[in-house]
């Protein structure tokens, strides 16, 4: 027989649930990957497109913005699939605010606008990279890019 049930805990304690094995369908110790997590809020992004995205817990995935003629990287910023639907079928960069939790077409209040001149998701659907016609400053600091920090780089040995 299973273990007794753990005590209740008293308001603001942690109690640990062992939580029992599921049966495996195709034997024991087969590994399985976790199924990723699905959009979070309502989205008409085209579903073969959604079924390739590998969002985090929060629905998101990584969005690497370029300047589409240099390649030169803009910035990072955060996209859910109605966001990269609405990017998609407008042409302006749209994002995710994980702080405001809304959605913010880029340039819609700075003038700094995103013209989208292509989109391609990773090998692995956990990122898309955004090729962008840039006006102005893509940095919320004025700077071309939000990538202007360089750090210190010391070489190791060299591998052949």
């Amino acid at each position: 027989m299973g273990a007794p049930p753990p005590p209740l805990a008293g308001a603001g304690q942690l109690v640990t649930v062992p939580v029992p094995d599921l049966p495996d369908a195709d034997g024991p110790g087969t590994a399985h990957p976790p199924t990723p997590p699905g959009p979070v809020r309502p989205s008409a992004l085209d579903p073969a497109i959604a079924a390739r995205l590998r969002r985090t817990a929060d629905g998101l995935v990584a969005a690497v913005v370029r300047q589409y003629d240099s390649g030169d990287v803009l910035m990072v910023a955060w996209m859910d699939d109605e966001a990269l639907h609405r990017t998609l079928t407008t042409g302006r960069a749209t994002y995710w605010s994980r702080s405001r939790q809304e959605y913010w077409v880029k340039g819609a209040t700075s003038g700094h606008h995103q013209y989208v001149r292509s989109a391609a998701l990773d090998c692995d659907g956990d990122a898309v990279l955004i090729s962008v016609d840039q006006v102005g400053p893509a940095c919320h600091t004025g700077s071309r890019t939000c990538f202007f920090e360089e750090l210190p780089v010391t070489p190791g040995e060299e591998k052949p």
